[in-house]
């Protein structure tokens, strides 16, 4: 089970964001939240199986109310900008019993973040469908002895060489910020992810199941597949009311591409498997001297072979089949003779060439859509940076929703681009002229890649085509083989054998 989904999102206000929203949403609940004085109501949702909130022990117990919880959490988180709330979604084996989910995840929370001082709110959702999933609430700043709050960062003096503070010009005391908790460096997330690992394989592993969970990522496994983009919830409603929308369309299609690359890599794996059956055949069949038969000559023996095989059908049938066969063998033959291939070892040769052609090729074409997606992403935030930059300047909150509204499109591509960016540049900076060159030289040279993926995928049918029917006649031959050399053991054993003193028994009478 290579790389099972595992999201990491923070609830922003700025971006909008409530927690006790999130909590309804997750719980399948109806909760007021007293910060906009609204009902957030999802009893709608019917796939929650559980949820249940694990708090830490100096956290006060009322917070174990839902409402409570996340009504004090933006209480206290009462900045424009402040980060309400961390939220996981986590794709749990299916392979576990559904029994088993709760105390998987709650056992996993109280381990990972309740035992840091973090409160955690969880729940369960299930429709059935084969993709069980939990969803996880997680609280952003830690309390204190007293039950209460405590700050998310303090002011740090520097000091110099001496241990001293050090005095600005200003006369102010150099300073620092400093989280309180470290919760929100980056190392937690792949912390996060592999004890999630952990956790899920034991309980497979209990089970006695054979699937195990592998948490990194397609390319640092080794796993040439392209990752499909998260839908989100409201292209998620949207498709499951069947209207199609661009992030669909983009799996759909990365999909599509994914089933044609694990196809031909199947196909090209039991091509090498059977070309090494192939070779060890011939040293068991063939002796070295005498000559190796040829591709063209397995093919016309199947077609004899399966002539005497119908001896026993109506005339119709054998025309009809033997018709059949005469084009598939030509169509064969002629196939073999244009790719200039007439041994086994030829035959090894090009499938070697086929599959490095299409390993070449993939590779280029998921460069190139990363350039693709770099350029997008780099012209968005180039765009609307200053959009995001006046909706940041904006200091009351109904001038900031309207513009909000105004502008959702442009925010959200902005804030799309950076994270885009951020993700695959890691503070390195970047430049379109460079992407477009190179881009434009992977088109230069790719560009009939298209066409040369589908011819790949009918050549490796025809590789299959001629497989099979070596193989068939193949077998028979090993067969006979084996049949003669057991009949001259048989005979030898009856030379050796003694003769009897008297007189012999009949034929049908002999102990075999």
């Amino acid at each position: 089970m290579p790389c099972p989904h595992f999201s990491i999102t923070i609830a922003k206000r700025s971006e909008n964001k409530s927690a006790v929203a999130g909590a309804a949403y997750q719980s399948g609940e109806r909760l007021f939240s007293e910060y906009d004085r609204k009902f957030k109501d999802y009893t709608g949702k019917k796939e929650v199986v559980h949820s249940e909130i694990l708090l830490p022990p100096n956290a006060p117990e009322e917070y174990r109310d839902r409402a409570t919880l996340w009504n004090a959490v933006e209480k206290v988180e009462n900045q424009w900008n402040s980060q309400l709330a961390r939220r996981m979604v986590i794709a749990i084996p299916k392979e576990i019993p559904p029994d088993q989910h709760a105390r998987l995840i709650r056992e996993y929370c109280q381990e990972q973040f309740v035992s840091k001082g973090m409160c955690a709110d969880f729940a369960i959702h299930d429709k059935g469908d084969g993709n069980p999933h939990a969803h996880i609430m997680l609280t952003m700043r830690a309390i204190g002895e007293d039950g209460k709050w405590l700050p998310k960062g303090r002011k740090v003096y520097d000091l110099d060489e001496n241990g001293q503070r050090i005095k600005l010009p200003s006369g102010n005391w150099k300073s620092h910020k400093e989280d309180t908790v470290d919760w929100n460096d980056r190392k937690y997330a792949e912390i996060w992810r592999h004890e999630w690992e952990v956790s899920a394989n034991e309980y497979l592993e209990a089970n006695n199941r054979s699937e195990r969970l592998d948490m990194r990522s397609y390319e640092r496994q080794g796993i040439d597949r392209i990752p499909t983009v998260h839908l989100g919830p409201e292209a998620a409603g949207l498709e499951r009311k069947g209207i199609r929308t661009n992030k669909g369309d983009l799996n759909r299609e990365i999909s599509r591409t994914n089933r044609l690359k694990a196809a031909l890599k199947k196909t090209i794996r039991s091509l090498i498997d059977w070309l090494a059956d192939v070779k060890d055949a011939l040293r068991e069949v063939l002796r070295e001297e005498e000559r190796v038969k040829t591709l063209p000559e397995y093919l016309l023996d199947y077609m004899s072979k399966r002539k005497a095989e119908r001896m026993d059908w109506s005339i119709a049938a054998q025309n009809k089949c033997g018709l059949t066969d005469l084009r598939k063998i030509s169509h064969a033959i002629s196939f073999l003779k244009g790719k200039n291939i007439a041994t086994v070892d030829e035959l090894g040769a090009e499938i070697k060439r086929v599959t490095d052609e299409f390993y070449r090729i993939s590779k280029e074409q998921k460069r190139m859509e990363t350039l693709r997606r770099l350029i997008r992403h780099s012209e968005n935030y180039e765009k609307y940076k200053p959009i995001d930059e006046k909706y940041r300047s904006i200091h009351w909150k109904g001038q900031k929703e309207k513009f909000r509204k105004k502008h959702r499109d442009e925010l959200d591509a902005f804030y799309a681009a950076d994270k885009f960016l951020r993700s695959h540049l890691d503070g390195r900076n970047h430049s379109r002229s460079e992407w477009r060159k190179e881009l434009a030289g992977l088109e230069e040279v790719t560009g009939s890649h298209g066409k040369t993926i589908e011819q790949c995928k009918s050549d490796l049918n025809e590789l299959k085509s001629v497989r099979y029917c070596v193989s068939y006649v193949m077998a028979d031959e090993k067969a006979r083989e084996q049949g003669n050399e057991r009949r001259k053991e048989q005979a030898t054993e009856q030379r050796q054998e003694p003769k009897p003193d008297r007189k012999p028994k009949k034929r049908h009478e002999y102990e075999r």
